[in-house]
Parts: C-alpha cells; sequence; structure tokens
C-alpha cells in the first residue's frame, strides 16, 4: 500500500480551522486521530533488547540471537512518520512508552517498543516545536507504559515535561470543561496523562483513568470490531477521554508464521480495510467516538477520515429544533 496523496502537512491546523459550534464543544465529543506506540518510526538496532521485551520478543531473540534485532525491527515498528509528520498530517494524540538504558549512567530516558527509539527529550521538542508554529493545535500526550525507572527518573521526566511544554501545559481539571475554546483562552496546548504514582500531586499531570484505552488484543478484525463496539457502549458518560485503540495485536505464532514479513505486511495491510470501514461508520458525540488510534498512520487516509466524523456533530446540531 503507498502512501496517500496529500498526507503532508493538509491538516497541521485542523482544530484552529473547525467551526465555532464544535470548539465550544468538549474535546470528549470530538473524534481526534491518534497513533499506536507513536514513536516507534525509528529503533536503534545497535542498543540492547529493551526490558519491556514481551513474550514474542523473548522468542525472536531466543530464536535468532544475532538476526534477531534485524527481525525485531519488522515487528517492533507500527509507525513510519516522524512526531512532525504525524503532526502534520493531523494525528493530536499520542501513545508513548518509555524506559531507561539499563547501565546507563544518569536519568536518561527513552522510547521503547521492544527496541530503544529516540531520547524521550529530542521527541518533546520536535512536538514542541509544532504546537510554537500551530498556537490553536493541542495534543494529547499518553505516558502509559515505564520500565526500568526508578523514582529519580520519574522526577526527571516530571521536570522535563514542565521544562520543555511551560505554560502550554493544561492544568488537571473536569474534562468537561476542557474544550478547544476554553484551551485557547488559557494557551493550553498540551494535555499529559501520567499513569504512575510519582505524578501525584502535580497539577499539569493528568491521571491515567482520565483516558482509558481499552486493549482488544487480537489479531482478528471481527473481534476487535466487536471489542471496540462494546467498550464503547460501556463508556463512561462523563469525567474521561476515550481511546479506541483500532489495532491488531501479533501473537507468538502470528510472528513465527510471518516472521520476515512483519508486522505491517503480514497482520497490517491486509487488515487494514476491514478497520477503516469501522471507523468510517462511527459518530463523535457523547456516546460515540472520541480518540481513534491505528497502526501506519500513513497507510490509509485515517486522519482525514477521522477528523471529519466531526462534521456529523455540526449536522446534529443543525437539526435541532430552533
Amino acid at each position: 500500500m503507498t502512501r496517500p496523496a496529500g498526507i503532508g502537512n493538509v491538516h497541521a491546523d485542523w482544530m484552529g480551522s473547525l467551526p465555532s459550534k464544535l470548539s465550544a464543544m468538549p474535546l470528549r465529543h470530538l473524534a481526534v486521530p491518534g497513533s499506536h506506540d507513536s514513536f516507534t518510526f525509528w529503533v536503534d538496532v545497535h542498543a540492547p533488547v529493551g526490558p519491556d521485551q514481551k513474550v514474542y520478543v523473548k522468542y525472536l531473540a531466543t530464536m535468532f540471537s544475532v538476526l534477531a534485532k534485524k527481525v525485531m525491527v519488522k515487528w517492533s515498528m507500527t509507525q513510519n512518520l516522524t512526531f512532525k509528520e504525524q503532526l502534520d498530517a493531523g494525528i493530536r494524540y499520542f501513545d508513548l512508552r518509555v524506559s531507561s538504558k539499563p547501565g546507563e549512567s544518569g536519568n536518561e530516558i527513552y522510547f521503547i517498543h521492544g527496541l530503544f527509539g529516540h531520547k524521550v527529550r529530542d521527541g518533546l521538542l520536535e512536538i514542541s516545536s509544532f504546537l510554537g508554529r500551530h498556537r490553536k493545535e493541542v495534543v494529547f500526550l499518553d505516558f502509559n507504559h515505564y520500565y526500568a525507572m526508578e523514582a529519580e527518573h520519574h522526577v526527571y521526566l516530571i521536570s522535563m515535561l514542565q521544562e520543555v511544554f511551560g505554560s502550554k501545559l493544561c492544568n488537571n481539571c473536569a474534562v468537561e470543561n476542557v474544550t478547544l475554546d476554553y484551551l485557547w483562552e488559557k494557551k493550553y496546548q498540551v494535555i499529559v496523562f501520567y499513569h504512575h504514582p510519582s505524578a501525584q500531586g502535580v497539577p499539569v499531570m493528568w491521571p491515567g483513568n482520565k483516558i482509558p484505552a481499552p486493549w482488544a488484543n487480537t489479531t482478528e478484525p471481527i473481534k476487535l470490531i466487536e471489542f471496540l463496539e462494546t467498550t464503547l457502549k460501556e463508556r463512561d458518560k462523563q469525567g474521561s477521554f476515550h481511546v479506541s485503540q483500532a489495532i491488531l495485536t501479533p501473537t507468538v505464532n502470528t510472528v513465527a508464521k510471518g516472521l520476515l514479513w512483519g508486522l505491517r505486511s503480514y497482520l497490517v495491510e491486509r487488515n487494514l480495510p476491514t478497520i477503516m470501514s469501522w471507523v468510517e461508520a462511527q459518530r463523535p458525540g457523547v456516546d460515540g467516538v472520541n480518540i481513534i488510534t491505528s497502526d501506519f498512520v500513513d497507510l490509509t487516509d485515517f486522519a482525514n477520515v477521522v477528523i471529519k466524523l466531526n462534521n456529523l456533530l455540526l449536522s446534529e446540531q443543525n437539526r435541532k429544533p430552533r
């Protein structure tokens, strides 16, 4: 599959371009495109295998030793686009997993998914630079997995987030109050979710329970869609955002069968049409979708499809009696 024409920066300012009726709505009612394992556009094949290694990664490392990392790259990478490219394409939610490097001195933190990625600071600076040029755009940064991190690492990361984003960080508050109008007025552009007790008491760190992201953990698209439908029906009516993870997850058996093809060729590409059909049929709103994440967001017109779902909210408003 090839990258859709016009992926560029066509949606670099989509939030700032929304009609006033939508910018006045709670963000939890809008459809927002996100990426799964957002940072995996580059992984370091020369660094040690990460402490987050899953069962299938251990399997690869054990069975293939020297060749393992080359194979692991194909199964660890879930995105092709850099942070800037994802932002230009309209992605506004980032799924972030981080780790220290065991044995390395200091408190440096890296992105991780089986293999180590870039330093977290470099990624945050790239995002901050984009936000500086696009003042009405807002991002969700969801730090949901931590590996090989002691108390001092968390202090370092939380301080780093505050240093890089400063006054752009939105204070934890009632989710229902968070509209684009509210964020623009306060000049907030970043909502950080920090799924760890270390962030308790830090006003600009939102708790993980305000952004549930149910995980289907299946290789079968029909089971995935059933799961997405069920969890949407169970979505809280208030108090949190909601992430629909429109992703398939490989098992050891999947990796063994598609070893040389990799995640993209063996599992994602063949099932994308089914998954995208589900996305296209969704509606945002109180009982509808909010944030939707995907692997390889550049393989289809994913971000554009999700953003356009917000037009349904306009038509609903127009139908209301005056």
